[in-house]
């Protein structure tokens, strides 16, 4: 209930102050960094979750870029308004770059501020010699570099949305040479995504059975195997909106126009 009261205020100076310190301004131990901790568990796994299902999207290239062309209408609202309309992505993207701001912003609260708390942890890091400690420190080294790549990618989605398409997409990786900046960004995304919803299950005891021991090691492995996965799958998917861009820019095929068209229309009817 407590967690609930909070999300419906909001976050206030006080509450971001006792998620940093772990004390009330009474100097009494306070409640707010387990609420803090629980929306950060909240915000990190809808982040995950759309993570796949975006690349899942992107990845459609690899069909045909009839097939991506009609996904990303479908998206712009094709299925219920005459012509696409790019804000309806826009506006998405802008509530994805709400969460995953709030989600940095309670994310910091456990990186280390000072460098002697760093020299600290590593020294841990390096007697422990533990997967699971390990696994935070490349968590949060990529989450360092997430708020920035992330952030750009986000606002260029927003600003861009009507260029998001087979040929909007290879042009920006290809002639806009922005290949580089998105495999950056692929590597961090999935590291940090996939060691995070990891670490989310470790946390909170799903999937959990009688043996937790057993149930970690098999958590892990899972754990890898989907970030090879979307690992390959992104580079994939990369290396092929490159091709395109190619192609395109030297003239090898024309810019991109729908040889086919799937249409979905939504149909009522009135009965008297």
């Amino acid at each position: 209930m407590g967690v609930y009261q909070t999300s419906q205020k909001g976050l206030n100076v006080n509450d971001l102050l006792e998620g940093f310190l772990g004390t009330s301004v009474e100097g009494k131990k306070s409640r707010v960094p387990a609420k803090l901790d629980y929306i950060q568990s909240a915000t990190g796994l809808f982040l995950g979750l759309f993570m796949w299902g975006h690349m899942f999207f992107v990845s459609t290239i690899l069909i045909s870029k009839d097939f991506m062309n009609t996904i990303t209408k479908m998206f712009e609202g094709s299925m219920f308004f005459a012509e696409p309309q790019p804000w309806i992505v826009s506006g998405i993207v802008l509530f994805v770059f709400a969460v995953f701001i709030v989600h940095a912003m309670l994310g910091m609260r456990k990186l280390p501020n000072t460098y002697r708390q760093y020299q600290a942890y590593k020294t841990h890091m390096g007697m422990m010699k533990h997967d699971d400690t390990t696994m935070w420190f490349t968590q949060a080294f990529t989450g360092f570099a997430m708020f920035f790549l992330g952030s750009a990618h986000l606002l260029m989605m927003a600003v861009k949305a009507d260029e998001i398409g087979p040929y909007g997409s290879s042009e920006r990786m290809y002639a806009d040479v922005m290949w580089p900046f998105y495999l950056l960004l692929l590597l961090a995304v999935e590291f940090h995504g996939g060691i995070g919803l990891y670490r989310l299950c470790v946390k909170w005891g799903w999937f959990e059975g009688e043996n937790v021991k057993e149930s970690r090691k098999k958590l892990k492995k899972v754990k890898w195997a989907v970030t090879t996965f979307f690992l390959a799958l992104g580079l994939l998917t990369l290396a092929a909106y490159v091709k395109i861009g190619y192609e395109y820019s030297n003239g090898h095929v024309d810019k991109f126009k729908p040889t086919a068209q799937v249409e979905v229309r939504i149909d009522q009817k009135v009965r008297a």
